[in-house]
């Protein structure tokens, strides 16, 4: 369909107000503090809902819809995954890393890295998490681009990928972390309001309702059993750990202004992933699986009973059933998902450039911090959309990068919580055996034992290489 006026000047007026956040907070950045983590004065509200809209965000949006469409409801418990990686961490994690943070001032998850190791093991982490937020941070731009582009005909996905990697970038880029925390709080609200008061209640009344729903798709799609034990396994081995790995977690770690806030924080993140927006999500997507029943796609070539891209019905789905005015909303509250974790990858990725990489090798201190951080997050935002724009398999790279992310720092992470003197030889080897395994086992698609995730194989080789050494060099 053709983008209509009414439609397209509610999504930029939406923009343009996503901008202006960053240009209110750019004054207000007087310290690397501020720009990185806020100056550590945040609260629990804010910083609650920076994390769910960072670790849900437009792959797990838009993901989400594709598991309703295809499973139904079960598909919210991958969801429930995050709840469990959040609750985990709140309780592990947090009490060990804030006082340290506090004490020490850090900027990123690397220099708490460094604390117990070595700054060798932190430029080694450093690189690997730039190379994988750099890469989440151009999925997400194609992602949106490509949800426009398949919304909005009148769109191609290079110039949406233009548009919206701009508008994330600049507000980024000019405001900090505090811009990101914020803007990703208001995009939150967006997105909620849009599913409970727009996205759901249209799709279900137009549907035919309750009745009309469950006669269209098969039973199962409506029970929480329709998933296997292996399935839910991987889930958790591949989510969970990004609680303890991810740099946008600890930068808002960092951000609270005490433990007890950071603990309540994640608390509210966790409940928000489930059950909240993951019944949302897969209900919307298997309302599109209903839609497609009922042969609301006939016209453009997807026929009742016939097959179709999952997370396609999503977009489809919003085009068919709501009107003029409405879309325009509905996309917005799906464009802030996208962006929320846009921003914050892009703010990963500059911290561990400034201060991890290049700050391995910066022998004097900048003479003035903020204006540099703010020029390596926008070049590292111009690398991530061109990435978008003229790469069609950047998803690939996100998948690498996160697995690498994943496999290499979970078991390293770990060994400060439980070791007294962890080996930083240990770490070091830990990382590279874990995060390559991982990758050469997705890379070569080899077929794995009980259908489990290249993740398992990869987190237990770097645990191997990790006790094994510690245990000499602790001798």
């Amino acid at each position: 369909m053709e983008i209509h006026i009414i439609d397209l000047s509610i999504f930029l007026v939406y923009l343009l107000f996503m901008l202006g956040i960053g240009f209110y907070f750019f004054s207000r950045n007087k310290s690397q503090d501020d720009y990185f983590v806020g100056g550590r004065k945040m609260t629990a509200g804010h910083i609650g809902l920076s994390v769910v809209a960072t670790d849900v965000g437009g792959g797990f949006s838009v993901g989400l819809g594709g598991l309703g469409f295809a499973m139904g409801l079960s598909g919210s418990w991958l969801l429930f995954s995050g709840l469990i990686g959040a609750w985990i961490s709140a309780v592990f994690l947090i009490p060990r890393v804030y006082d340290l943070a506090k004490k020490h001032n850090f900027l990123t998850f690397p220099e708490f890295l460094s604390f117990h190791y070595s700054k060798k093991v932190a430029l080694a982490a450093g690189i690997i998490s730039l190379i994988g937020y750099i890469g989440f941070s151009s999925s997400q731009i194609l992602a949106g681009a490509k949800l426009a582009s398949a919304t909005f005909h009148g769109i191609s996905v290079h110039h949406a990928a233009l548009i919206m990697g701009v508008i994330a970038v600049v507000y980024t880029v000019i405001g900090g972390i505090k811009a990101v925390i914020y803007t990703d709080t208001i995009q939150w609200i967006i997105l909620m309001v849009g599913l409970v008061f727009i996205g759901i209640p249209i799709a279900h009344i137009k549907l035919g309702g309750w009745e009309a729903i469950r006669a269209s798709i098969p039973a199962e799609m409506l029970s929480l059993s329709n998933i296997t034990f292996t399935q839910f396994f991987n889930w958790v081995i591949t989510i969970v750990p990004i609680w303890f790995v991810g740099m946008t977690l600890y930068q808002r770690i960092y951000a609270c202004r005490d433990v007890k806030t950071a603990k309540r924080a994640w608390r509210i993140a966790g409940l928000f992933e489930w059950p909240v927006m993951a019944f949302m999500g897969v209900a919307l997507g298997m309302y599109a699986k209903v839609a497609l029943q009922q042969g609301r796609f006939a016209d453009i070539g997807y026929l009742p009973g016939g097959t179709m891209d999952a997370e396609l019905g999503l977009p489809l789905l919003l085009v068919n059933i709501l009107p003029i005015g409405l879309m325009g909303l509905m996309m917005s509250a799906y464009f802030s998902a996208i962006m929320s974790t846009a921003d914050s990858c892009l703010m990963a990725a500059s911290g561990n450039l400034s201060e991890d990489v290049i700050g391995f090798f910066r022998k004097n201190k900048s003479r003035n911090p903020i204006r540099e951080s703010q020029l390596w997050t926008l070049l590292i935002g111009v690398l991530a959309i061109a990435l978008a724009t003229v790469m069609q398999n950047v998803l690939d790279l996100m998948l690498y990068s996160y697995a690498f992310m994943v496999s290499g720092l979970l078991v390293p992470v770990l060994g400060t919580l439980i070791c007294t003197k962890p080996s930083s030889r240990a770490a070091l080897s830990s990382m590279i055996i874990g995060g390559g395994t991982t990758l050469t086992l997705i890379a070569w698609g080899i077929d794995l034992p009980f259908g489990l995730d290249a993740n398992f194989f990869g987190i237990t080789a770097s645990s191997i290489v990790f006790a094994i050494l510690q245990k000499i060099d602790s001798k």
